[in-house]
C-alpha cells in the first residue's frame, strides 16, 4: 500500500501539516485541497513549523495537488482530514474514485465518522485515528503544530500506524481506539471554551478559573460516558477521571503536577476558535453534541454543556468571531 500515494481527502491544517511530514519523509503524497490552498502552496511552497522550534520547507513539486477528486484513483491509503459535517460528501467521493482496497483512514475530530464512511464506503477497510495535536494556519504555506502527542491509530493485521509512522510524525496502533477517540473527545469539550475566550489555550490553562470551568464541563462528559458504559482513555499517563479534580487544584500544584506533561505553544488556539475567527460554522455539534445526545440517552444532566453549546451557536450566528467571554459570563453570571 505504501508504494502508491498516500492522499490527503481535504487538507486543510491538520491534513497539510500531516501530508507535509509524509512528504519530507519521502513518501508519495497527494493532497485534495480547496482553490485558496492550493495556490498558496504552488505560491510559497509547504513551510511546517513545531512549537519545539523545528521548521521543515518543501517546494510545491513535492506533492501532488489537486481539487479533483480523481487523485484518488491509485491511492494505498486516504487520510480523512474533512470537518465531521463533510464526512458523508467525501466518503462518496472517494467510493466514486479510489481503489476497492485502498485503505481509509479517518483523522478526524469526533466519534461518529468512522460509522458514515463505513455506510457509504461499500466493504473498503476503515480505521478509526485520533490525532491529539493542535495545527494553525500561519499563511503563505505555514502550517504550524502547536502542541504534542503522537497520533494513534486502531490496530489492524497490516499494522497500518507503523507503515504511516515517519521522523516528526508518530503514529501507534490502539487496539482500543473507540476509548481513545471518546478519550480526546472529552479533552476537546474546552475547544469551545477557548473559542468563547478568545485567548490561547496555554493562558486559560495557566488560569484556576478557566480550568474549574473546564473541569466542570468534563465532569458533566464522563458522567454522561459512564452512564452509557463508556469508558475513555486518557492521553496522558493520569486516568481521565482524575483529570476534572486536578484541573481545580491551585496554580501552584497544577503546574508541579501537569505542566510538564503538556506541551503547548504560548499561542496555540483550538480549532473552534479558528473557526469563530474565519466565520465557519464549528464541530460543536460533534464534540458537545455528541456528549449531550449520550446524556439525553441516560437520563443525565448536563446544563453547563448545554449553556456551552448555545453561546456556540449564537457566535456563529452573530458572525463577529470569538466573543471574549469570561468564565463567569459562560457560567450565565454577570
Amino acid at each position: 500500500m505504501t508504494d502508491r500515494p498516500i492522499v490527503v481527502a481535504g487538507a486543510g491544517a491538520i491534513g497539510c501539516f500531516v501530508g507535509g511530514q509524509l512528504a519530507t519523509a519521502d513518501r508519495r503524497v497527494a493532497l485534495l485541497v480547496r482553490p485558496r490552498v492550493k495556490t498558496e502552496i504552488e505560491r510559497f511552497g509547504l513551510r511546517l513549523t513545531d512549537f519545539d522550534g523545528s521548521e521543515k520547507k518543501l517546494e510545491a513539486g513535492r506533492l501532488a495537488l489537486s481539487e479533483d477528486p480523481a487523485i484518488f484513483h491509485s491511492a494505498g491509503i486516504v487520510l480523512v482530514t474533512v470537518k465531521s459535517a463533510d464526512t458523508a460528501d467525501i466518503a462518496d467521493r472517494i467510493a466514486r474514485h479510489a481503489p476497492q482496497d485502498a485503505v481509509i483512514v479517518s483523522l478526524q475530530n469526533g466519534v461518529g465518522n468512522v460509522a458514515v464512511l463505513n455506510e457509504r464506503l461499500g466493504g473498503r477497510r476503515v480505521l478509526a485515528g485520533m490525532v491529539p495535536f493542535n495545527v494553525v494556519a500561519m499563511g503563505e504555506g505555514r502550517f504550524h503544530r502547536s502542541s504534542s502527542g503522537d497520533i494513534h491509530i486502531g490496530e489492524d493485521a497490516n499494522n497500518t500506524a507503523a507503515a504511516l509512522s515517519v521522523p516528526g510524525l508518530t503514529m501507534r496502533a490502539s487496539r482500543d481506539i473507540t476509548g481513545v477517540q471518546w478519550g480526546k473527545l472529552i479533552i476537546n469539550l474546552n475547544n469551545a471554551l477557548s473559542a468563547l475566550s478568545d485567548m490561547p489555550l496555554a493562558a486559560q490553562l495557566a488560569d484556576r478559573d478557566w480550568r474549574r470551568l473546564f473541569a466542570d464541563q468534563m465532569a458533566e462528559g464522563l458522567a454522561a460516558l459512564k452512564a452509557a458504559g463508556i469508558t475513555p482513555v486518557s492521553a496522558m499517563p493520569i486516568p481521565m477521571s482524575w483529570t476534572p479534580a486536578l484541573l481545580r487544584l491551585p496554580d501552584v500544584i497544577f503546574n508541579a503536577i501537569l505542566g510538564r506533561t503538556m506541551k503547548i505553544d504560548p499561542e496555540a488556539r483550538s480549532s473552534m476558535w479558528q473557526d469563530l475567527k474565519q466565520g465557519r460554522t464549528t464541530e460543536i455539534d460533534y464534540l458537545q453534541g455528541a456528549v449531550i445526545a449520550l446524556a439525553e440517552q441516560n437520563h443525565v444532566g448536563v446544563p453547563l454543556m448545554r449553556r456551552i453549546v448555545a453561546l456556540v451557536k449564537e457566535a456563529e450566528t452573530s458572525g463577529k468571531g470569538p466573543p471574549g467571554l469570561s468564565p463567569q459570563q459562560i457560567r450565565g453570571g454577570t
